[in-house]
């Protein structure tokens, strides 16, 4: 290879190459500000941090309503309200109460009323996004039943599809207390709650709810 009259190697074009390369990325370094750098680094870790107790925070939570006042088990909206058959424990006509838990809401579940679990299952399925209608049975989910003074109701637990992680404390002849925690699911995703027919029902499509605090119906 000729360049003005003079050869030029291979090997010195790379070296020449590399030398270039060299200068550049000493000049760049060079005036990089690594003090802000370093509180750049240190944020990472830092906003990690912040968002795992953010996301897994368990707030305080008031009992509130009389002892045939069924509360919320989840923050979140309320996306069923409807008459429904409940085939697998219930197997009768009830209400069907459903709240959507987004990826924001507290995520930890608490017990809705006062009354013994008679009834716990865990069921594998799939991870459908958890507002379809379908999800009730085909995803992933824990279904607790449980006596009350006001008759037999039941809850579930639904996966979605970033929530695949469901943790229920329930244990079949354990006596419970409403507004105490029941379990969680990571990642937001739904609850599905079945009523009798003749509960008050105090909440509508689109309300937005706390678990806890939130009245979902007055049992009679």
């Amino acid at each position: 290879m000729l360049f003005y009259g003079q050869w030029i190697f291979p090997d010195k074009i790379l070296f020449n190459m590399l030398y270039c390369t060299y200068k550049r990325l000493f000049l760049i370094f060079k005036f990089i500000p690594w003090t802000l750098v370093s509180y750049l680094l240190a944020i990472i870790p830092l906003s990690v941090m912040g968002f795992v107790m953010f996301f897994f925070r368990v707030p305080d939570r008031m009992r509130v309503g009389d002892e045939n006042v069924m509360t919320s088990v989840a923050d979140g909206r309320v996306v069923v309200v409807e008459k429904v058959y409940e085939p697998e424990h219930l197997k009768c006509e009830c209400i069907q109460v459903s709240v959507y838990m987004d990826f924001f809401n507290v995520h930890v579940n608490y017990w809705p009323i006062d009354g013994e679990v008679t009834y716990y299952k865990y069921h594998p399925g799939k991870y459908l996004l958890a507002y379809l209608p379908k999800a009730s049975e085909l995803n992933e989910h824990t279904s607790v039943g449980m006596n009350t003074r006001y008759g037999e109701i039941l809850f579930k637990q639904l996966a979605g599809t970033f929530a695949r992680r469901i943790v229920c404390y329930a244990e079949p002849g354990s006596q419970v207390s409403k507004s105490d925690q029941c379990g969680i699911i990571k990642f937001g995703s739904r609850i599905d709650m079945y009523l009798p027919l003749d509960a008050d029902i105090k909440v509508k499509i689109g309300d937005f709810v706390r678990a806890s605090e939130s009245v979902i119906a007055e049992l009679r």
